[in-house]
């Protein structure tokens, strides 16, 4: 299966202490003036060659595609985070869709920077971590697309922010922690702890090796890619 990638519609940029930040300092925003609205991509990774699946769903435009999970049925859940203005900040949402570009769901909306999106080890769970919040929220899959409420169970609430996210074999749920790292959150929302790295800015995490004890990190502040053990097993991806 080629890839699927989402693709924000671009940022504002500014630069603070050596480091490359996605919005403008001035006034918070990141909406660039060019801004067009994102879409989902499909890439051959032999030839480069990309094609735009979805540009927008049932009733709107895309105004920021971030993160992308599929599930064992070959779909895929993705998380649209918006765009922050000035003055105002778009709603986010949770949407659904196929790989052969001919059928999308928007889930769950009104989420307050929904970044990373992930699955429980039994598919029965779609997280979401989101940015402004600090919060990993989730809700219970009944079938692929359909949630059992479009109202989330929130996991747990934090004083920071996050970014993306992956999820343990075990189920917690590994979230890429603006200023702290990572922080691991327990699946049953019994607590949460950092994992403090070399950067102020870690925007990505996943997990790979022979053993899944490998965790890829993205160091967005000094723009990195890096790699660290991890003390437990990532879940290994559908595809």
């Amino acid at each position: 299966m080629a890839p699927r990638t989402s693709n924000n519609g671009g940022f504002k940029w500014s630069e603070l202490d050596g480091m490359t930040l996605p919005f403008d300092m001035s006034d918070m925003s990141n909406q660039p003036d060019d801004f067009a609205g994102g879409w989902v991509n499909r890439v051959d990774l032999d030839t480069g060659e990309h094609t735009v699946l979805y540009r927008e769903g049932p009733d709107h435009r895309f105004a920021g595609p971030n993160d992308i999970v599929f599930d064992a049925q070959g779909g895929f859940w993705f998380t649209d985070f918006g765009k922050t203005r000035a003055r105002d900040a778009d709603k986010g949402s949770l949407f659904y869709a196929t790989v052969d570009g001919t059928h999308i769901v928007e889930a769950a909306r009104g989420l307050y920077g929904p970044n990373g999106v992930g699955l429980s080890p039994d598919g029965g769970r779609v997280y979401v971590a989101e940015s402004f919040t600090g919060r990993v929220v989730a809700w219970d899959v009944q079938a692929p697309g359909k949630l059992h409420s479009p109202q989330p169970t929130v996991v747990e609430a934090t004083k920071g922010h996050f970014d993306s996210l992956a999820v343990e074999a075990g189920g917690a749920i590994a979230v890429a922690a603006l200023y702290h790292g990572a922080c691991v959150v327990a699946a049953d929302g019994s607590g949460h702890e950092y994992v403090e790295m070399p950067d102020r800015f870690v925007t990505n995490i996943a997990f790979g090796g022979g053993d899944m004890r490998t965790a890829y990190l993205t160091f967005s502040g000094s723009g990195r890619l890096v790699t660290c053990a991890w003390p437990r097993p990532g879940l290994k991806l559908a595809f």
